[in-house]
């Protein structure tokens, strides 16, 4: 998996991409993710990025041929991508879409916007799709590149040591993921679940399913509609009606 970052701050997403997991996973070959700064493909000597947007309003747009340069390089260096421009206006960033695009593609380009957007000619000619974080706006696409291509690149075999570290979290299943304990087994008179303590191994599987689909239930009940329930489930969802709150 390669993914080519176009950014005006460089320095911010090679800080979060260039250390730790991700990190060690470039270094022994399994992804690759590059920035490029934007500004190095100007042609003028202020290295100006952006300018008033046609029609008035507040603020600066940044101009098309610049990002149009930083991508040719990229695609004529690296080959084509999928190339994504983080925005607001673009469909929500799930654990599905993460999973898709692992699955899809081998190369990645996201395009990081600033200030009062992008030109849409830029978008029109090179763009493939727009994703958002959420509804909510930021002050540019940085944090949410980092987080696609971290939610991807995890998924890389190699990058995590087995794939039970991300297919027991929360989303992968439908479901939100379990409480985790480590030790000491008690602290500050709070005890860790007996049953994590048995060494049953299937009386710890039910515990956890059970415990995701008791959080699942309290904080995010719509999830429960989109997910596949067996018998246990139901009948453990039913409980839930008329006990105490196991998650309290």
């Amino acid at each position: 998996m390669r993914i080519d970052i176009m950014t005006l701050f460089p320095d911010s997403v090679d800080a979060m991409l260039n250390v730790s997991i991700l990190g060690r996973a470039q270094q022994r070959g399994y992804i690759s993710i590059q920035s490029h700064q934007i500004r190095q493909y100007t042609t003028n000597r202020q290295m100006q990025v952006d300018d008033y947007p046609y029609g008035g309003g507040r603020g600066a747009v940044m101009q098309a041929d610049p990002l149009y340069r930083c991508w040719s390089h990229i695609v004529e260096t690296y080959g084509p991508g999928r190339t994504i421009f983080l925005s607001p206006c673009g469909r929500t960033f799930t654990q599905e879409v993460a999973k898709e695009l692992k699955a899809r593609y081998d190369h990645l380009i996201l395009v990081c916007g600033h200030y009062e957007g992008v030109d849409q000619r830029f978008l029109d000619e090179c763009v493939d799709e727009e994703i958002s974080m959420g509804d909510f706006v930021l002050t540019g696409g940085e944090i949410p590149a980092m987080a696609v291509a971290d939610a991807v690149c995890r998924m890389v075999p190699g990058v995590l040591p087995d794939a039970e570290c991300f297919e027991e979290e929360s989303h992968w299943n439908g479901l939100l993921e379990y409480p985790q304990y480590t030790r000491p087994a008690e602290y500050r008179g709070m005890a860790v679940p007996p049953v994590l303590l048995n060494g049953n191994h299937a009386h710890i599987a039910r515990w956890r399913r059970d415990m995701s689909l008791a959080i699942t239930k309290k904080r995010r009940p719509e999830l429960l509609l989109q997910t596949t329930l067996d018998k246990k489930d139901q009948a453990f969802l039913n409980s839930l009606e008329t006990c105490e709150d196991p998650v309290e």
